[in-house]
């Protein structure tokens, strides 16, 4: 199969290991996002062992006995004795793993898959767009620029949810919004009355005119629901950003992460092997096919 449609990709998984063993991790702290949503925070069970990744690689989660699942490493690349995964309860993996306490075991295969474009992005400016739970695989992008400020130029964050009990990260996000070199914009699809929100209410693409960047410098990241990733690449081109400086994740089907079972064939590719950051550019006709 072709990875002509594919972003960077960094080795799958640590040298000599076998991709498909799990190797064993402890959980060291479980925080609770919103009401279906936690991270866990894990960790090695020997400590000697060595983890790297790149900020929107993802990991298989394993249960023993139960199964697995593909989850996004939301943690900072710079930092990796601690593995962040943000899981959504979804499925009798994702609700048993939202149910772990401190110091359980897990199982994880990985890193695998692309990732952002970080290094391509070096002496430009940065959009980040995330929609809902998105922001979990977009976090390591802005840990890694924010931790690298000086080789960029703005960077912007512009965040959706659903209302305002289904933002992640809150207290991240106040704390981004305090610096003076990052421009943070959030809303919600919906406030009702009773609620605390006082801020931007509609869907995340009418945040994009607040942002501030120049479209010829400008590399955008993108992730969410794929009709939100669809009209936010209209709109940012619409703001002057060409195909090819624009970033997507597909994280969709993924079963293997390996490309051996199929599950996540994307055309002539697969989600999981040569995915799931693609340049939008590489992927827009495949986007285009009805059912696909």
């Amino acid at each position: 199969m072709s990875t002509e449609l594919a972003g960077d990709r960094p080795a799958a998984g640590p040298p000599g290991v076998e991709p498909m063993a799990p190797r064993r991790f402890r959980v060291r702290r479980v925080t609770r996002e919103i009401h279906d949503t936690v991270t866990l925070d894990i960790e090695p069970s020997d400590q000697a062992e060595e983890f790297s990744f790149a900020a929107g690689q993802f990991n298989m989660l394993y249960l023993f006995g139960l199964g697995e699942v593909p989850i996004s490493i939301s943690s900072d690349p710079a930092h990796l004795r601690v593995l962040a995964h943000t899981v959504r309860a979804v499925g009798p993996v994702t609700n048993a793993l939202c149910r772990l306490k401190r110091g359980q075991v897990l199982g994880v295969r990985g890193p695998f898959g692309s990732c952002w474009p970080v290094r391509e992005a070096v002496g430009g400016d940065v959009v980040i767009v995330a929609g809902g739970i998105g922001l979990a695989p977009l976090r390591p992008v802005l840990y890694h620029l924010l931790g690298h400020r000086d080789q960029y130029g703005r960077i912007a964050l512009l965040y959706g949810a659903r209302t305002p009990n289904d933002r992640l990260y809150e207290r991240e996000l106040s704390r981004w919004r305090g610096r003076f070199d990052v421009q943070i914009e959030a809303t919600v699809d919906t406030a009702v009355a009773g609620d605390e929100w006082r801020g931007h209410v509609g869907v995340v693409t009418t945040l994009i005119p607040r942002a501030e960047f120049d479209p010829a410098e400008t590399i955008a990241v993108i992730c969410g629901p794929e009709v939100m990733m669809r009209f936010t690449i209209e709109d940012l081109q619409k703001r002057g950003l060409t195909s090819d400086r624009i970033y997507l994740s597909m994280e969709r089907n993924m079963k293997c992460a390996i490309g051996l079972c199929g599950h996540c064939q994307f055309g002539p590719t697969f989600v999981c092997k040569d995915g799931p950051v693609f340049r939008y550019d590489r992927i827009a006709p495949l986007l285009k096919v009805r059912e696909l």
